[in-house]
C-alpha cells in the first residue's frame, strides 16, 4: 500500500521537498499517526518538533486533509488510508 504524503513551507523545507510517497507491507490499518509516526523515523527531532506539541499530540495547529478532504470531519488520526491516498500537511494561515 501506497500513500502520497504532501508537505508546505515549513515543514517542506525540514523534509528538503515537496512529497513523499511511502509504502506500507503490514497488515495492520494505515491511519494518519501510522503515516506520522513512519515521517517521525525518517526525519527525526525537526520533524517530531515542528508536528508534535510537548505532550507527544500532533499540534492543533496544523491541518491534516486526505484527498483534500480534513481529517477533522472523519476519525481524526485514526482516520484509515487506501492505497493512493494524498495526505497533505498544511500550517496555519493567515492573512491581513
Amino acid at each position: 500500500m501506497k500513500v502520497k504524503v504532501r508537505f508546505f513551507t515549513s515543514l517542506r523545507e525540514i523534509v528538503g521537498k515537496r512529497e513523499e510517497t511511502i509504502k506500507f507491507t503490514q497488515t495492520e490499518p494505515v491511519t494518519i499517526n501510522l503515516v506520522l509516526r513512519a515521517l517521525s523515523e525518517e526525519y527525526g527531532k525537526p520533524f517530531n518538533e515542528y508536528v508534535y506539541s510537548s505532550t507527544g499530540q500532533p499540534r492543533s495547529f496544523l491541518q491534516f486533509l486526505i484527498n483534500g478532504t480534513s481529517a477533522s470531519t472523519q476519525q481524526g488520526f485514526e482516520t484509515t488510508l487506501k492505497d493512493g491516498d494524498v495526505l497533505a500537511i498544511l500550517p496555519p494561515v493567515g492573512g491581513g
